[in-house]
């Protein structure tokens, strides 16, 4: 190889191994990452002995490569003197980590997140930054163990702290879900979670009649050790991963969502009556002969609330009636312990997993049209500038007008259906309130500084056979903020007045965001050319707000926008009101989805003790102080898993989808960029991954500070938000990835 061409190479790698998303690699890992063929690999040798030799880069005892310390060559021969002197003695340290001494006053404790490559990372509670574990010092540690480390030397700056485990305190996960590979005696269980980097070892008497390729459960009987491979046995057999819906219930399993209901709740599902009793509506507010409707989605079928307007003397009067669960969902029994397992409903690519059997979310606590039903009605008077001037939270019997989907009153409003108007003549005027009410609470909620992040979710359309054949941006329109804002209002009128009594009580909060990664964001902004200024030492939400509407219109914005989102805290449930950073909120709950939330069904129960003097009259106050930290802690975690299911289930589809479109061409927005290469996404909101080495034109490298790629000879640059070309390069459906590769590039 020329000089000339060596020290780009070099240079080029440098830049590689300096990325702060660079993990140490072994020679061919890096050659697979670059997707060199054999020549290049043979290149690659000649680079990575050269930059050894200078001293500028390191191998360590795994034979991976790595940044050089400042000791620098001196450090790396004193290394590989070692390494050759326990070659030939035969002496080296245990990988067994477990035996460590260690002072235990300065252990930590937390759950193991492990990563495809080895390593992993400790999370600890209550500390907001976890601990990085290298490959060689996570002992017997798996994905999601309970483990007591010790954090190593001084955290140095800019980077994580490092640990070493030194004992698995508990097993996080007792079975696996994946894919079998049969040998001739025996076979393995592959994880379709990346992150349990161990393949699981089941013997021929384990196998349970187990074909090739077929998706599993495995239990771990055996977790190994640092030389022996997980052992296991079949529990399961999911189906052919070629079957229809396999794919998808796997990853069911892999999160252990409950899918099927226990005979014990089924039974007292099919108990509750199919029809409001003349008994439940004692006592209640009837509205009835008020006009209301539901508006959802085309497809809906758990339909929890339903709207009502009127306008009188500059005063909106505003009803948002939610189905009452509670009234047939009693706390601890069967279906109530059911609904809190499962925290929420889960809407995955081909199926609904609801947290309440479909006799009561698709029957008696759907409000139907033209059905009596009870509710929870949250009636509020609203003046012209959004201000609530008063509200009532009432027991309510009522019975829906009309069922609306969001598509129709889109249309009705903004006059792009003659026949709608017709046919729903008696309702169009209270649409037309509804919208003016609709921009007017937009509008406040804007001037307190409420952040509206609006990006388009992914529709993904499935054959009979459950195969992706179409993905489509799904976009809010004028029917949606109708009814986002009117439960948003609701929401936090909800909370308000709970708050302000000091009732126990479950509350929807989102803390301010660090400010490490506010200043990352700023400086990203500034180097993106958005001008933007911090006041205090926490960003407020303002400030978020102005940071959205500098980008406005810029090609880079929904980038931009994401990249913002992602300095910004989970929201999560509480039992204390500490208020909600993202909507500029004191106080705000969930109050408006108690067939698929279970806080929100919580809440009722507590609302409706309140309203009937059984708080304290019953003792009921101190029952709830004891249980809702729990409820609160235990619908956040679900609501999590169902989150991480459902972008799973998607990405699992888009991939697929695109599987079908190999070699096709697609325009495409840079979203984001890395130093293995950018990610491009196309106006269906797939994302792929463009990978540097397949930009043939130059050698590029990443620079962090711009958020770009640059050229190294030509100075091309590639950054958020540039429209490229692109060709599909590549889509694993067991990987969940797509790769592209500039259209041109080829």
């Amino acid at each position: 190889m020329k000089k000339k061409e060596l020290e780009k190479k070099k240079k080029f790698i440098m830049e590689l191994l300096k990325d702060p998303v660079y993990q140490p690699m072994r020679l061919r890992e890096i050659a697979s990452l670059l997707r060199l063929d054999k020549s290049q690999k043979k290149e690659l040798y000649e680079v990575m002995d050269s930059l050894l030799e200078e001293g500028k880069i390191s191998l360590d005892k795994k034979g991976r490569y790595e940044k050089a310390s400042k000791s620098g060559k001196k450090a790396e021969k004193k290394k590989r003197e070692k390494q050759k002197k326990e070659k030939l003695t035969g002496k080296k340290k245990s990988r067994e980590t477990d035996r460590i001494k260690y002072d235990e006053a300065s252990a930590l404790e937390g759950t193991f997140i492990g990563h495809p490559k080895g390593f992993g990372f400790v999370e600890i509670p209550d500390q907001e930054e976890d601990i990085f574990i290298p490959e060689e010092k996570t002992g017997t540690a798996l994905h999601q163990d309970k483990v007591r480390i010790i954090v190593e030397g001084k955290q140095k700056e800019g980077k994580r702290r490092e640990g070493i485990v030194v004992k698995v305190l508990e097993r996080g996960m007792p079975q696996i879900v994946g894919t079998y590979q049969c040998n001739r005696d025996f076979g393995f269980v592959i994880c379709d979670n990346p992150k349990f980097s161990k393949d699981v070892f089941i013997s021929k008497k384990d196998s349970n009649g187990v074909k090739n390729g077929d998706k599993v459960i495995a239990e771990i009987t055996d977790y190994g050790s640092g030389n022996k491979s997980p052992e296991g046995k079949i529990t399961e057999i999911l189906g052919s991963s070629r079957a229809p819906g396999t794919d998808i219930l796997a990853i069911v399993k892999s999160f252990g969502i409950p899918d099927e209901f226990p005979e014990r709740v089924k039974n007292q599902a099919l108990r509750v009556p199919d029809h409001v009793l003349a008994a439940d509506m004692d006592g209640r507010l009837d509205l009835r002969n008020v006009q209301m409707v539901t508006i959802d989605g085309e497809d809906a079928k758990d339909l929890d609330d339903a709207v009502s307007l009127t306008k009188e003397n500059g005063i909106y009067h505003l009803g948002v009636h939610i189905a009452d669960v509670s009234n047939y969902v009693q706390g601890g029994s069967a279906l109530d312990k059911e609904a809190l397992k499962r925290g929420t409903s889960v809407y995955l690519a081909d199926r609904v997993i609801p947290m309440l059997p479909v006799e009561l979310s698709n029957g008696i606590c759907s409000l139907n049209q033209g059905e009596d039903r009870l509710a929870l009605s949250c009636l509020m008077d609203i003046d012209e500038k959004g201000r609530v001037v008063s509200h009532r939270i009432a027991e309510t019997v009522i019975c829906v007008d009309r069922r609306m989907s969001y598509t129709t009153v889109k249309n009705i409003l903004e006059k792009e259906d003659e026949e709608a108007e017709k046919q729903y003549a008696d309702f169009v005027p209270m649409f037309f309130q509804m919208k003016e009410l609709s921009a007017i609470i937009r509008e406040s909620r804007h001037h307190r500084g409420s952040i509206d992040f609006e990006f388009p979710e992914s529709k993904i359309i499935l054959n009979e056979a459950g195969k992706a054949i179409d993905v489509q941006p799904y976009e809010s329109n004028v029917a949606t903020r109708i009814i986002e804002d009117f439960m948003l209002m609701a929401n936090e009128t909800v909370a308000k007045e709970y708050c302000k009594e000091d009732l126990p009580f479950v509350y929807r909060t989102h803390e301010n965001p660090d400010s490490e990664k506010v200043e990352s964001l700023l400086m990203l902004l500034h180097n993106q050319g958005v001008s933007v200024q911090k006041a205090k030492e926490e960003i407020s939400p303002k400030e978020i707000q102005k940071i959205l509407e500098e980008i406005e219109g810029l090609p880079n914005e929904a980038q931009i926008s994401r990249l913002t989102l992602r300095t910004m805290k989970q929201a999560k449930y509480t039992t204390e009101c500490s208020g909600h950073f993202g909507l500029a909120a004191k106080y705000y709950c969930h109050f408006t989805s108690p067939i698929r939330r279970y806080p929100d069904l919580q809440i009722h129960r507590i609302i409706k003790d309140n309203l009937r003097g059984r708080l304290e009259r019953e003792g009921r106050t101190e029952r709830y102080r004891e249980i809702l930290d729990e409820v609160a802690r235990q619908s956040s975690v679900c609501e999590r898993r169902a989150e991480e299911a459902e972008r799973e289930s998607d990405k699992l589809k888009k991939a697929e989808y695109m599987s079908y479109h190999l070699g096709e061409e697609f325009e495409g927005i840079i979203s984001g960029v890395t130093g293995w290469g950018m990610y491009v996404e196309l106006p269906n909101t797939v994302e792929g991954l463009v990978h540097v080495n397949t930009l043939r034109d130059d050698y590029y490298t990443f620079d962090q500070e711009a958020y770009e790629l640059r050229g190294d000879m030509t100075q091309k640059v590639y950054r958020l938000g540039q429209k490229v070309r692109v060709r599909v390069a590549d889509a694993d459906k067991m990987l969940k990835t797509v790769d592209f590769v500039l259209a041109e590039e080829q």
